[in-house]
Order: structure tokens, then C-alpha cells, then sequence
């Protein structure tokens, strides 16, 4: 074969140049334009951006904090103006004999703040004669009249704002006052004349109409002159009857509103819950990125080497995850809490074990795409393992494991639930509270208030299924296999 001469080899320099080649982006071919296709995808990264703003800015836009607690209103239910005509006025509908019904239409009828909204029914017993009552009674006008022990200087502010407001905030001592009645929870809404003094728990009016109504007659104690008594020297400085809804304006400058109601502390549950949220999004977060870099390093050195280091690791793998996690999170919280708190003891549990389903789904990627035509033309090219591993590899893998990491901080929120619920782990503080927290303590309250227990349920629920349609979403959005379409 005849060989060409070397000096018929010319440098090309700038006479020739390669020409471009016009790409024209296929439409369609981005993630985020994949992502937006999938309507109930971007319906569920709305909600789970409203839930971030809601746990975000929540307790900073409300007048209560997780550390306020009235034990006057404990277990109102929710009250909102805007939408009370759909029933989300704070009142609850309950069944009473006579003497219930006469204490509950007499709160507040003093001060035109009446409890009871509405008579629903009023049926006759044949076999004793006395009526029961069907009543609609507000939560929050329940509370009616309180006594309050005040100092010399607290009476004396709360006589000037009376006088400078023109609100009246003290009433009138009932004459029961003396018996020592007072001990009494609701004694206070005991002012008018009683049917049977010596069984004052009763409530029930002296006197009713023909129709069962009770005829109210205010039975105040009287000074020398025959004048009401608004207040008496104790030893710290006066016990006083006030209207509690104003003396609770009085203090805090706003009505007592709790659009998702209280919680049997007294707490705004509209608060808790945004609190709760908060804390359960940090952890899930948290745990989520520690268990992401954790799952990449180690799944990514199994797949890519494979052989006796994979053996090796995998064994490690398979003896961690046959600890249970309720056992972990139980050991940790009994002897690790006490020197770390039990949030950090609570991300320790989940760190120790949450990694190894990343690294699993990580190890499986590598092997599947470790011996594919660009990885062999990458090394064929030089490429060194680092670029093999992070440039060519990983980004092909990366639809499965963020999918997998997504979905696994409903999985944190669940499991922190669960565990505070069960009363395993203890996160609640004065000033600090979980969703599972508020899970356990509206179990008992179930059948008479439920709304305690509702929200927190509908937020858990909600984010699970939010957070498993956002990961379908960005699972396929991810997917290598569709950049082509």
C-alpha cells in the first residue's frame, strides 16, 4: 500500500471550520414544562406552598401564641364571621333538663350577652312533667360572669376604665356569694332567685310562666343602704364579678376569637397547628437532607464499585435495618434526650436508619446505568471516576431518588405523629408543640369536641396526599426517559 507523503499534510487553521448545526429545542423537553402537565401535581405544590406559608407566618400574624392558655375557654369551638353562615359560629347544640336550660338562658342576661342563641325544642316529659330543652349555646358566651380577685391598684385601673370607656366590665355580687357557693365552677351565672337553695348545682329559676319559661329575678347581696355589692375586701384586695368576655378585652386589647377554637388547655388551635407544622416541617426537612447526602455517598460507592465492597456494605445496611425504628426513637428518647433535648434525639432515630432506603434506590440506579453505552464511552475517553460518578450517572438517577426523598418527609411527619401520639416522645414545652402532640390530646375529647381533634387529622391527611402527588409529579418531570418527547 502506498503510503502519502507527509509534506502533503497542511495545517488547516482557519480555512476550514465546522459548521453549526441549527438546534431547535423540542417543546416540551424541560422538567418544569413536563411538571406543569401534570395538573394534579401543580395543585399539590399550591397547597403544600400554602402550608409552608400558613406554618411560616401563621403564629406571626395571630394575637395568640402556643404559650397563651385561658383556662375560661377551654374547648370553645371555632368562631369566624366570615363564614358563620355555614355554622362556623362557635355554638354547639346540646340537650338539657330544666335546670340546665335556666342556667344556660341566664348567663349573660345581665349584660345583654346572652349564651343561648336559639331554642331549638321544647318537649314535655310525661312521666316526671318537666321539659327538656334542645339549645344552641354559644362556647364563648358560656363562660358568662367570673369571680377575679384583683389588688388594690388592678380594681382601681379596671374603676377608671370603666369610667373612661363607659363599658361595664363588674356586676353585682349574688347573694349566694355568702354561702360559699363560690367554690363552685359557673357559681358566678347563678345571680337570679333559686328553686332550692340547698341544691344550688341544680340551676334551676324559683318561678317559670305557663310555657316552662323561667321568670328570672336577680337575687343580689346588698349593702347596709339596700344597694348592690360589686365587690369585697379580701386580704389581697377585692373579689369582684365581672362580665369575663370584656374583662378579657379589657386585658388584651381584642375579643376572644379562635377561628379553629380551643383545645382543652385553652390554647388557639389555629396557632398549635401552625407551630406544629412548623416543627414537623423542619424535622421532615432536616432528616430528609442529612438522609439524602447520607444515601447518595453510600449507595453510590456500593453501585459503582459493586464486587466485595458492595457485599460489604450491604451486610452493614441489611443489620441496621433490622432494628426496628419504635425501638431506636424509644431507646434514644430514654437515654438521649436528657442530654441532647428530645427534637435532636428525635432526628438522631430517624437519621440512623432513614438513609438506607435512599442508598438502596441509589445503588440500584448505579448498577443499572454503570455499564451503559455513555458511561463505557466517558471512560473510554478518560474519565475519571468522580466525573463518571457525579457527571454521568447520578443525573440519570436523580428523578428516583429526589422522588424517594420527597416522599419521605410526609413519612417523617407521620412517624413523629405517631410517636408523639403513642406518648413515646414528648415534644410539647410552654412555648412548643407537635401535631402528634395535639393528636393525643384530642383523642379523649372525640365525641364531645372534635374539632380538636379534626384539624390536626386534616393536616396530616392532607399532606400525605399532597406530598405523594408532588413526587409523582416530579418523578416523572426527572425522568431521562421522557427528555426526548
Amino acid at each position: 500500500m502506498e503510503l502519502i507523503p507527509q509534506e502533503q499534510f497542511l495545517p488547516a487553521g482557519d480555512a476550514f471550520v465546522q459548521p453549526e448545526t441549527e438546534r431547535t429545542p423540542v417543546k416540551g423537553n424541560g422538567a418544569w414544562s413536563r411538571f406543569r402537565k401534570n395538573k394534579s401535581s401543580v395543585v399539590a405544590a399550591v397547597i403544600l406552598a400554602l402550608l409552608g406559608l400558613f406554618a411560616l407566618l401563621g403564629p406571626m400574624l395571630s394575637p395568640y401564641d402556643v404559650a397563651t392558655r385561658d383556662g375560661y375557654y377551654k374547648n370553645v369551638l371555632p368562631k369566624w364571621e366570615a363564614l358563620a353562615f355555614l355554622g362556623w359560629d362557635g355554638c354547639q347544640t346540646r340537650d338539657c333538663a330544666q335546670a340546665a336550660a335556666d342556667y344556660y338562658r341566664g348567663i349573660g342576661l345581665e349584660a345583654d350577652a346572652v349564651a343561648v342563641k336559639a331554642v331549638r325544642s321544647r318537649k314535655k316529659d310525661t312521666n316526671t312533667g318537666l321539659f327538656r330543652y334542645r339549645l344552641k349555646v354559644d362556647t364563648y358566651e358560656q363562660v358568662g360572669f367570673q369571680y377575679m380577685d384583683l389588688t388594690e391598684s388592678e380594681y382601681a385601673a379596671l374603676a377608671a376604665y370603666e369610667e373612661t370607656t363607659g363599658i361595664q366590665v363588674m356586676y353585682p355580687l349574688p347573694r349566694y356569694y355568702q354561702t360559699g357557693f363560690v367554690a363552685v365552677p359557673g357559681s358566678a351565672n347563678l345571680w337570679y332567685e333559686l328553686k332550692d337553695e340547698s341544691r344550688f348545682s341544680a340551676g334551676e329559676a324559683k318561678e317559670h310562666d305557663e310555657n316552662g319559661n323561667a321568670i328570672y329575678r336577680p337575687d343580689y347581696l346588698l349593702d347596709e343602704g339596700g344597694d348592690p355589692v360589686y365587690a369585697v375586701k379580701n386580704q389581697t384586695g377585692y373579689r369582684c364579678r365581672v362580665l369575663y368576655s370584656r374583662y378579657y378585652r379589657y386585658l388584651r386589647g381584642h375579643d376572644p376569637v379562635h377561628p379553629f377554637g380551643t383545645n382543652q388547655h385553652g390554647q388557639d388551635i389555629l396557632v398549635c397547628l401552625a407551630s406544629g407544622a412548623r416543627l414537623s416541617f423542619l424535622l421532615a426537612l432536616g432528616v430528609s437532607v442529612i438522609n439524602f447526602v447520607i444515601g447518595i455517598a453510600y449507595g453510590a460507592v456500593e453501585g459503582y464499585y459493586g464486587g466485595k465492597v458492595d457485599l460489604t456494605m450491604e451486610r452493614i445496611s441489611d443489620i441496621l435495618a433490622a432494628v426496628p425504628f419504635i425501638v431506636v426513637a424509644t431507646l434514644f428518647q430514654l437515654h438521649l434526650a436528657q442530654r441532647v433535648g428530645p427534637v435532636a434525639s428525635l432526628l438522631f432515630a430517624f437519621v440512623l436508619t432513614g438513609w438506607i432506603g435512599i442508598a438502596s434506590r441509589v445503588r440500584t440506579q448505579f448498577y443499572r446505568f454503570k455499564n451503559a453505552e455513555y458511561v463505557l464511552s466517558a471512560r473510554t475517553l478518560g474519565a475519571g471516576d468522580r466525573r463518571l460518578i457525579f457527571r454521568h450517572i447520578l443525573p440519570n438517577s436523580l428523578g428516583t431518588i429526589i422522588t424517594g426523598t420527597i416522599l419521605m418527609i410526609p413519612g417523617v411527619i407521620f412517624s413523629e405523629s405517631m410517636l408523639s401520639y403513642l406518648g413515646i416522645v414528648n415534644l410539647e414545652t410552654s412555648r412548643l408543640t407537635s401535631i402528634g402532640t395535639m393528636l393525643a390530646g384530642g383523642r379523649a375529647y372525640l365525641g364531645s369536641f372534635p374539632h380538636i381533634l379534626f384539624f390536626p387529622a386534616a393536616l396530616i391527611a392532607l399532606l400525605q396526599i399532597s406530598f405523594n402527588l408532588f413526587g409523582n409529579g416530579l418523578r416523572d418531570a426527572l425522568n431521562p426517559v421522557l427528555r426526548q418527547e
